[in-house]
């Protein structure tokens, strides 16, 4: 029986447990890449790298952390995978680039990490010789990326806010989250996600963000992550 890399990556991420420092391994399992990192950016989380496959991986995210430019910052900007395959040619970044030339990268290839409207941070690929990855090996990419997506949101809102236990406040997230699931055509866990991210990111209880939901103050766009990769 054939092994698939990726399914077998997908697997361990989600059987990861929430152990936020082995977030990076999965994408070196079926990826032509040397290292991997997982940092979280932006408007929402605080800059930290949560997850490294090893030190030069680190080096990455620490070089683009502190020269403001890289890779892993278009990725989220753009919403979308910023691919450098060989950096003996780039011009891309004033800063970066010359500063990872003395790092023994060669490419790196960065997936933004978002959930919907919120942007968490961003996955950076390095390979130590020139390369770029294909189509398919992309858009797995960005399956894992969602899935890392949400493991970080879950846990940043886990460690910072109290469940609504009053069964009015239940009972009014509950209406919320079927309008929601309504709106992003998604699973209602990721409905229930989205209300969640948004009170977090608002420093609000849920019961007040549902209601907004409910009176149509608030309202959400496509989810556009996609759950599957057919082989």
């Amino acid at each position: 029986m054939t092994v698939d890399p990726f399914r077998t990556a997908s697997e361990a991420l989600s059987e990861s447990g929430g152990n936020l420092t082995e977030l990076a391994r999965p994408f070196v399992r079926f990826l032509p890449v040397t290292g991997a990192s997982v940092s979280t950016f932006g408007s929402l989380l605080s800059a930290e790298t949560i997850s490294a496959t090893d030190a030069r991986a680190q080096r990455v995210d620490e070089l683009q952390f502190d020269l403001g430019e890289g890779p892993c910052w278009d990725a989220l900007a753009t919403r979308a995978p910023v691919l450098e395959p060989d950096f003996a040619t780039s011009a891309s970044w004033p800063a970066f680039t010359p500063a990872i030339r003395q790092e023994d990268v060669a490419a790196i290839f960065a997936f933004p990490l978002m959930f919907g409207p919120l942007e968490i941070g961003a996955v950076d690929l390095y390979s130590s010789t020139p390369g770029t990855l294909t189509a398919r090996q992309q858009k797995q990419a960005l399956v894992l990326s969602a899935v890392v997506s949400r493991i970080l949101l879950r846990h940043a809102i886990s460690e910072a806010t109290t469940p609504e236990t009053t069964t009015f406040s239940r009972r009014l997230i509950h209406q919320a989250t079927g309008m929601v699931l309504a709106q992003v055509g998604s699973t209602a866990d990721d409905a229930y996600l989205l209300i969640q991210a948004r009170a977090f990111a608002d420093d609000r209880p849920m019961r007040e963000v549902a209601e907004d939901i409910i009176n149509r103050r608030i309202r959400f766009g496509d989810l556009s992550e996609t759950d599957e990769v057919t082989p």
